[in-house]
């Protein structure tokens, strides 16, 4: 089988096949019925977002096209980062500000009726809560968190606390793992690119959407042979033999496994010594060639 070439050296086709887009999904429709769209848009079997937002959010919202798809679990973990209104329902008090650096570090909530998961109490981490505006009744706040934290729950918990009651107004999405609001892509963007690589000119394709490497370069990396990244697309672990380099990781962690031209092949956890002269350094968790 065919290896895919260095990232920047792909063709149009290879880079729809296993691209990412940094998305600026739009109020309105859900990040599923988004999802369905650009994978019409870009005539794809399969397109995935990194993690739901609500019909009315709007920002971060990657999207993973062809066989990146397979890598979406990269996105379970990682920092979120949201810029929020917060409705009072009364004038903000004087202890404003104190009472939101209460709420950094580990809060619990439990899930809202409508959501797809189990309604049990559950930690979070709030890594910074700041006002960035307060304005009477209203405060703009800049929410860097841990994935699955519910900011509409966090804002009616605010409310009790400073003792005025308070719901969440607009909620914009600014980060997601490494992706965050400084390039964002629109539907429109998208469309526009696609025309104009069909008319043969490639570039404003190129600039929107970017190999899907960019999706794991939070992870920690190793580098394996080419005969070993054959063996892992037939569903071999990569053996001690094949591994050319490694960062230090720990048993378990999950790894992003490239061909020595930063081409990815797979994930897997560690499962061995990297150092060893046998046997399997890592598990497999997906395929991606």
């Amino acid at each position: 089988m065919a290896l895919r070439g260095p990232p920047d050296e792909r063709s149009v086709d290879d880079l729809l096949e296993f691209g990412v887009v940094n998305l600026d999904k739009p109020p309105g429709p859900s990040a599923h019925q988004v999802a369905a769209w650009v994978r019409d848009m870009a005539g794809v079997e399969r397109a995935a977002h990194a993690g739901t937002l609500d019909p009315k959010v709007t920002g971060c919202l990657p999207m993973l096209l062809g066989d990146a798809t397979r890598m979406a679990q990269v996105f379970d973990d990682s920092v979120k980062e949201y810029v929020a209104v917060l409705e009072l329902h009364g004038p903000a008090p004087a202890d404003f500000e104190s009472v939101l650096a209460e709420f950094e570090g580990e809060i619990y909530q439990k899930p809202p009726k409508k959501s797809a998961v189990v309604r049990r109490l559950r930690s979070r981490e709030i890594f910074a809560l700041d006002a960035l505006e307060v304005e009477d009744r209203r405060a703009l706040l800049r929410i860097r968190c841990e994935s699955g934290t519910y900011v509409r729950k966090l804002c009616h918990d605010l409310g009790l606390a400073l003792g005025t009651g308070a719901h969440m107004g607009h909620l914009r999405r600014t980060t997601t793992g490494t992706f965050d609001d400084t390039d964002l892509v629109s539907l429109h963007d998208l469309a526009d690119a696609l025309a104009w690589a069909e008319e043969g000119d490639t570039g404003p394709l190129r600039e929107v959407v970017q190999p899907a490497e960019r999706a794991l370069t939070d992870l920690p990396s190793a580098t394996i042979a080419e005969s070993a990244a054959r063996e892992v697309a037939e569903g071999a672990p990569v053996y001690a033999p094949g591994v050319l380099d490694i960062d230090d990781v720990f048993r378990g962690d999950l790894v992003a496994c490239y061909t020595p031209d930063g081409a990815a092949v797979c994930l897997g956890t560690l499962a061995g010594d990297p150092e060893a002269d046998s046997g399997v350094v890592l598990d497999l968790e997906r395929v991606l060639v």
